[in-house]
């Protein structure tokens, strides 16, 4: 839309200052009294003049529409990236929560385990020292 906006300005300009240059030397060029040739000149200086003040004028109100346009799409695009930020951050903490809590419950599950080794390694432990004491006897025995 830019390039569409810069190439009508363009052609605005090129067409102003054409038809400035045309009018002028179609002036310089006729066969008048220098009294009638300035007091043409000048009205034409004035109708160009004029045509300017309203091409800036026009050009201008655009010019304004085109920022007021863009800054109601880029506020619009900030609330909506504040919106999925805030989104993203609770995700996140769900996240985040759901593993602490199985964090928890695998360290229980660990500790669980550790101490029903311990429990099991005391009964080999013993069953063990019982053989040992079984077999001192049966060998003292023969």
């Amino acid at each position: 839309m830019a390039t569409n906006d810069s190439d009508r300005y363009s052609f605005l300009k090129g067409f102003f200052i054409g038809s400035f240059l045309g009018a002028l030397a179609g002036l310089l060029s006729a066969p008048k009294s220098g009294k009638e040739l300035r007091s043409e000149l000048k009205q034409k200086g004035v109708e160009a003049f004029d045509e300017a003040k309203e091409f800036y004028s026009e050009a201008r109100v655009k010019a304004k529409a085109v920022l007021d346009d863009a800054w109601r799409r880029a506020e619009g695009l900030k609330k909506e990236a504040d919106r999925q930020l805030t989104e993203g951050r609770l995700k996140a903490k769900e996240i985040l929560a759901g593993a602490e809590e199985k964090a928890t419950e695998v360290s229980k599950l660990a500790k669980e385990v550790v101490q029903e080794t311990k429990t099991e390694v005391k009964k080999v432990k013993g069953a063990v020292e019982a053989g040992v004491e079984a077999a001192k006897q049966e060998f003292t025995k023969k």
